[in-house]
């Protein structure tokens, strides 16, 4: 099962959520909590917050077990845009813009990552043993 947790318009850049969000990518949700306390970026705070909404979610909505959740996917993309202008020399403006960031964390249980886990394992074994024994038939 697969719960989805989305903050929209978070005011703070997509920059620095996004180095915070390549640290956790596909961890389980007690390592990246702990990987999230660590980090000394801005957006390390803020994905923290984000993470456990997420995890909440999952415990008290859908019932589910804190240790078996792991975070299958993090995407991080540019909210609105809030457009502010700096007074200049000479009755000039110079316009700037106050990005905000759109999060969504999509959790799901470590028992169904396994099972497609394992599959690709196995064939992958498989195709090791099958390149073995070709090449020692090569070499005969």
């Amino acid at each position: 099962m697969q719960i989805v947790t989305r903050v929209n318009d978070l005011r703070i850049s997509t920059r620095k959520i996004r180095l915070a969000a390549e640290a956790v990518r596909n961890l389980g949700v007690s390592e990246a909590l702990d990987s999230l306390s660590v980090i000394e970026k801005r957006g390390s705070r803020a994905l923290e917050k984000v993470l456990r909404s997420a995890i909440a979610n999952a415990v008290n909505n859908s019932k589910l077990d804190r240790a078996s959740l792991m975070i299958k996917s993090i995407d991080v993309n540019e909210g609105t845009a809030l457009k502010r202008y700096r007074p200049s020399t000479r009755g000039r403006v110079h316009p700037y813009k106050k990005r905000s960031t759109n999060i969504r964390i999509v959790l799901e249980e470590k028992s169904e990552i396994r099972n497609t886990k394992s599959e690709t394992n196995s064939k992958g074994k498989n195709n090791e043993k099958q390149i073995e024994i070709e090449e020692k038939e090569v070499t005969k």
